[in-house]
């Protein structure tokens, strides 16, 4: 990496001294129905290198989905190998997917960004993310998978980055309001407003949204507010300031068991359970020409956030008595600066030109990217009983003494920590259609956890005759060194191959560090999470007719983290050990085709757009040289083996159509894959699941657009996951069938 330092300085003063250069804007991509709704990122595109990498791109306004309601399976419904979970009741406030066989609570697979910049809890400590970018103000979604480890980090599956409109390009003032409305009481309002002003650009937005939910007791209010403002000094260097807030309160119905489901899937087992956010990011962004082949971006960002959750989480139905209430606190912050610097003889005269590397007078070119990133993280944890004993009902987030201690539940932990990186890609373009991409990422991260947890002792009546906090401190201190190595060769746009593989890392998670009674032990040599993925396969367009990607996908997972039931050696008592239970490895094949048959049949000049698209994902995953030998050659849960989406687009003019039939095979809850489902509901299978989405809008002019849309047609009762907590325990139903109407007025 010095060497990489080292040559990247030296080219950089000979590139200032030589020339005199221009520099290149923020590149704006601009898109129509072209794209199909989904496009790729290029081999260098921003401040990133994907050449050689599975990635995916969303074109938000080119789909028809309801991103009211920020529909999971309709606005990712082109992207393969997604596992969804729908579990919010319809208020599409917190994402659940997974990719290729990983656990899709609250995306904590995937490194989960903004604008380029972390949003989830805390990135290698707690990677659950309760904020989640409203479609509405949402221009496009990058998705890369596993090989973008070497780049972004902790995570297996990948990163997930949401782009933000930033308004108009040339209007100095421009404004788009939003009204929605639909089932169980669901009604939606956005604004956002947008403009230039000399060397100015702004954009601002804010969204309210609220219902009742397709259960009882599982309304929600939700507010997302979101202010943007670049400075241009001269042509070569910008600065953009932004700042985000989020809150919402929503009631949980609880979980069901399987016969509850079977008898009344709209039926609710809780009527105290809560979950409450507040969400706040902070972030400055630098970019900066600094010649035509040098490239500067550095992103300053911070969280300061909390979540509180309150309720019975231990059995199905509510017993009375006092509620659990647990509350996270968040205060994090960190820099990643990234250098991109062009060379060779091909980019001696043509830079970067729509963030592709030019080729000049046939010469060939490299790209060279370096980068550090400096993280610092805090979560402080409590967990105790609630204030309002066997009565209270209502959203009371407080604790049930002056002097939390004193609650027999109690735990409270405070987790710091520190992660330095540094990492460097290269893409080395042997031939014009064929390059080798090698990449190393360092590594140093420091994980702590101080708390305590109460012990206590019961007797045979169940009556707590003995209490003592138990103090429990940790720290995990490591080093390491991944790397990876890709390649990609162009024969034209209608073929493209790509294959990499990379080295993976997934840090220990504060769950795995903390105690929260007694009854759960960590082993104190609990490694992180490691492995490696690849990636091999085909992809092209043929103008506006035909796309494609196929590709052949393997994770090997070592050192998973999971619980096994062990024995007391100093009493007749069995416990919870947390450890690093087993390998896994998932593999599995991927596949997306999309055809406009009219245009294939009547030429590309056609005005009508029809095409038809599947989307195509056979997963196996299985649990390998386990410590539990119940898990052994075991599916890993949560992995359906089959995952399809079709469907057909429709548009002509200013009318648009899309339906869509989603399919998820069977999968099991549990690592001992138990077909027979538990008491509570929390293990067993999860069946198989089919789901047709209907959507169309009305461009009526400039001005005015109609939207309408049906969801789950044919009013299917089904889940997507069993949970063992919130928002359960147990099964959580999905929606039935609901309708959603939007009107846009953009001024």
């Amino acid at each position: 990496m010095r060497a990489a330092f080292l040559l990247l300085s030296m080219a950089v003063c000979t590139d200032i001294w030589a020339q005199k250069v221009d520099a290149l804007d923020t590149v704006r991509v601009r898109t129509g129905l072209q794209t199909f709704g989904i496009t790729r990122l290029k081999d260098v595109d921003g401040a990133g290198i994907y050449a050689g990498k599975k990635s995916e791109v969303i074109i938000l306004k080119d789909i028809n989905a309801n991103t009211a309601t920020n529909n999971s399976r309709q606005i990712y419904s082109k992207v393969a190998g997604l596992n969804i979970y729908e579990n919010d009741g319809g208020a599409g406030i917190q994402l659940a997917i997974g990719g290729r066989g990983l656990d899709p609570n609250r995306v904590s697979n995937f490194n989960t960004r903004q604008n380029g910049y972390d949003i989830s809890a805390d990135a290698l400590g707690y990677p659950e993310s309760y904020y989640t970018p409203p479609a509405e103000m949402t221009e496009r979604i990058e998705i890369v998978r596993g090989a973008s480890s070497l780049q972004y980090g902790t995570q297996f599956g990948g990163i997930l980055n949401f782009r933000l409109n930033r308004g108009p390009d040339t209007a100095r003032f421009q404004v788009t309001a939003r009204e929605s409305a639909g089932s169980f009481g669901f009604f939606n309002t956005s604004t956002s407003v947008g403009g230039n002003e000399g060397s100015w650009k702004y954009y601002a937005f804010f969204q309210h949204k609220s219902g009742n939910g397709w259960r009882a007791h599982s309304g929600f209010n939700a507010n997302t507010g979101y202010v943007s403002a670049t400075k241009h000094i001269g042509s070569r260097l910008s600065i953009t300031a932004e700042y985000t807030h989020e809150d919402y309160l929503e009631q949980q119905a609880g979980g069901l068991t399987d016969a509850m489901f079977a008898a009344n899937a709209r039926m609710s087992t809780k009527a105290r359970n809560w979950f409450k956010v507040n969400w706040n990011l902070g972030a400055v962004l630098l970019d900066y020409a600094i010649s035509s082949r040098l490239q500067l971006n550095s992103r300053l960002f911070g969280l300061s956030a909390d979540r509180s959750a309150l309720g019975i989480i231990n059995t199905v139905t509510d017993p009375g008595g006092p509620r659990q209430y647990r509350t996270d606190s968040y205060a994090n912050w960190g820099n990643e600066t990234r250098l991109i610097y062009n060379y060779g003889s091909g980019a001696r005269n043509g830079g970067m030109r729509n963030g592709s590397v030019a080729r000049d007078g046939g010469g060939l070119s490299g790209t060279l990217l370096v980068g550090a990133r400096y993280y610092h993280g805090y979560t402080d944890r409590k967990i105790g009983n609630s204030n309002d004993g066997t009565a209270g009902a209502k959203s009371d987030f407080s604790y049930s003494f002056s002097d939390v201690v004193d609650s027999l539940t109690y735990s409270r932990y405070k987790f710091p920590n520190h992660n330095i990186a540094g990492f460097a890609e290269n893409i080395f373009r042997v031939t014009k259609k064929f390059s080798i991409i090698p990449g190393l990422r360092y590594e140093n991260i420091v994980t702590k956890s101080d708390g305590s947890y109460n012990n206590y002792l019961q007797d045979h009546a169940g009556n707590i005759i003995y209490t003592q906090p138990v103090a429990e401190n940790r720290t995990n201190t490591r080093s390491f060194l991944i790397g990876g190595l890709g390649v990609s060769y162009t024969q034209s746009a209608d073929l493209q191959g790509y294959a990499n593989i990379s080295q993976n890392y997934r840090a220990i998670n504060f769950n795995d560090m903390s105690i929260v009674n007694p009854n759960f032990r960590v082993d104190p040599n609990l490694k992180d999470e490691k492995g490696y993925s690849a990636d091999i396969g085909v992809r092209g367009r043929y103008h506006n007719i035909f796309n494609y990607d196929l590709s052949f996908f393997y994770i090997n997972y070592n050192n998973r983290i999971g619980t096994i039931l062990q024995k007391d050696t100093t009493s007749p008592n069995t416990y919870q050990y947390t450890t690093n239970i087993a390998h896994s490895r998932n593999w599995g094949v991927e596949s997306f085709v999309e055809v406009d048959i009219w245009k294939l049949l009547e030429g590309s000049g056609s005005r009508m757009k029809l095409s038809v698209f599947s989307n195509l994902s056979l997963i196996d995953a299985r649990y390998v040289n386990s410590k539990e030998s119940a898990y052994e050659n075991k599916k890993v849960e949560f992995v359906p083996s089959v995952i399809g989406r079709w469907g057909v687009n429709f548009r002509l003019g200013p009318v648009g159509a899309t339906w869509q039939y989603s399919y998820t095979s069977m999968q099991y809850s549990d690592a001992t894959n138990s077909p027979t489902p538990s008491n509570n509901g929390i293990n067993g299978p999860v069946p198989a699941y089919s789901v047709m989405d209907f959507t169309a809008d009305w461009r009526i002019n400039r001005i005015f657009t109609l939207q309408a849309s049906v969801n789950n047609l044919s009013n299917r009762a089904y889940f997507t996951r069993r949970a063992d907590s919130y928002p359960g325990p147990g099964i959580v139903p999905a929606d039935g069938r609901s309708w959603y109407a939007t009107l846009q007025i953009a001024l």
